[in-house]
């Protein structure tokens, strides 16, 4: 049995007990006392339940600071390390944006053409396909049903592409184009696709050659096969003992790597002449992932010129886990203004 389907047992037979509870744990850790420092609220967070955590605070005109609290692996004892890499799930749309972006800028993509422009083969299976531009997919206004969505692709987990789309083909759309926004995992599997497309090699090259190289970004990776397993953070979900270390879920990096990155995002490094521009006008610049075992948040405060990652590697199925670690954040967001006062 695929360990998503023992998830789904477990989980199901305890969210009933889970769901009387839970909520006053939200309860208690909003209104606790706020910290004096961060490594203090890193702890009082991963006193609510998290195996382990990590925080990076980038700071303008300071150092950059590292916190981490609890274990980087339970079962062996090993304690967080802030330098793990750990699987950051949907901050990986941050990169395929600014890819985008940068093949709009060069004039190899264009935001007002079509998936039916982009992709005849999925005219037919696709609906709206021929007036779904290329900006609604970047900015989830598709109407595109999203994957993830359906148990088919927990309880039998597609083994590429080609097979996770066919989930959504021949569905009717959840809205005409532009006309509503839902966030929808497909807009962004069609956007890696159409990479590879325009390209004719891997889009996971483009962005090391146009992202990761020029920010002197090392510890970001594609897979767990590009990694010494070891080097990677445990996952937990509660209900379910076993670490989820081992399942390929996407893209990887270090808290330092994501917060350099959405640094140079949000002053522009990133980009050349006439991109951040482009950029402003399709998509967001910050984000959060979640993947089972792994939920992440990168932030940038303007009034205070910092930025802030938060990685905490335990998850749940009634969302709790994610409730408690946008409270955290906030809280740390709270810290780093009263250190300013």
């Amino acid at each position: 049995m695929k360990k998503i389907q023992v998830f789904r047992i477990v989980l199901f037979t305890s969210t009933a007990i889970s769901l009387f509870f839970v909520p006053w744990i939200l309860v208690w850790a909003w209104i606790l006392p706020l910290p004096n420092t961060i490594q203090e609220q890193v702890d009082e967070t991963v006193g609510h339940g998290f195996a382990g955590m990590i925080v990076y605070v980038d700071e303008a005109g300071k150092a950059p600071a590292f916190y981490s609290g609890g274990w980087k692996d339970k079962k062996n004892k090993i304690p967080a390390d802030p330098n793990a890499l750990f699987k950051i799930a949907s901050i990986s749309k941050l990169y395929v944006a600014v890819s985008i972006t940068k093949l709009v800028s060069n004039q190899r993509l264009f935001l007002d053409k079509t998936l039916a422009d982009y992709f005849p083969e999925l005219a037919e299976r696709i609906e709206n396909a021929e007036k779904i531009k290329l900006k609604h997919m970047v900015q989830h206004r598709s109407g595109i049903p999203n994957f993830t969505d359906f148990p088919e692709f927990w309880q039998n987990p597609p083994q590429s592409s080609k097979e996770t789309l066919e989930l959504v083909l021949d569905l009717p759309a959840n809205f005409e184009p532009g006309e509503d926004y839902e966030y929808s995992n497909t807009n962004y599997l069609l956007l890696r696709e159409l990479i590879n497309k325009e390209l004719g090699y891997d889009y996971s090259q483009y962005i090391k050659e146009e992202i990761l190289i020029p920010l002197g970004l090392k510890n970001t990776f594609f897979s767990l096969k590009e990694v010494d397993i070891n080097d990677v953070m445990s996952g937990y979900y509660v209900g379910y003992e076993p670490d989820l270390k081992t399942e390929e879920q996407g893209m990887l990096a270090t808290a330092q790597d994501v917060g350099i990155f959405l640094r140079a995002l949000n002053d522009g490094s990133v980009f050349k002449k006439g991109e951040q521009e482009i950029y402003a006008s399709i998509y967001e610049f910050e984000h959060g992932g979640l993947v089972p075992g792994y939920q992440s948040l990168a932030e940038y405060h303007k009034d205070i010129d910092a930025v802030i990652v938060q990685f905490l590697n335990t998850t749940d199925f009634e969302g709790y886990e994610w409730n408690l670690s946008q409270i955290s954040i906030n809280r740390i967001v709270k810290i780093l203004h009263k250190n300013k006062e």
